[in-house]
């Protein structure tokens, strides 16, 4: 038996359209851009997510989907902010960094049993593969990531 083997190309869900993209996994880094809306899949920011563009991109991406489930009043989330967005441009494109706000988002919170802000979840392969709850500092939000990557 074979090992696996990755594929050549990766489905991308576009960040402005939703719209899935065929990406050669070898020009991720290139900055590769959506063949519907012509914008940059990746700018090293995290994307902000509703209830359906969150569902899409773990159904529909091939890349890891790294979520801070936050809200505004919130001032863990406040001090987890800054650090996400610094992983982000550190990680990315090896994974897609996405933020949702729990209280406009109320029923996927819910429906994903977020009971503590700021939540960190990783889904891959449209299943959830690991969960932290607490802001962190930068080397160990890092460390947390990428042992799931």
């Amino acid at each position: 038996m074979k090992p696996d083997k990755p594929s050549a190309t990766l489905n991308i869900v576009c960040p402005h359209c939703e719209t899935a993209n065929r990406v050669p996994r070898q020009r991720l880094a290139d900055g590769p851009r959506c063949g519907a809306c012509k914008a940059p899949l990746f700018d090293t920011h995290p994307v902000e997510l509703t209830g359906s563009a969150f569902r899409r991109h773990v159904a529909s991406s091939d890349l890891p989907l790294i979520v801070d489930f936050w809200a505004p009043w919130c001032a863990p989330c406040r001090t987890m902010a800054p650090v996400f967005e610094r992983v982000a441009s550190e990680i990315e494109p090896q994974a897609r960094f996405a933020k949702v706000n729990t209280d406009e988002e109320q029923d996927l919170a819910r429906s994903l049993d977020i009971r503590g802000i700021p939540t960190l979840a990783i889904f891959k392969g449209g299943k959830e593969i690991a969960r932290t709850s607490g802001a962190m500092d930068e080397s160990r939000f890092v460390a947390w990531a990428r042992s799931h990557l």
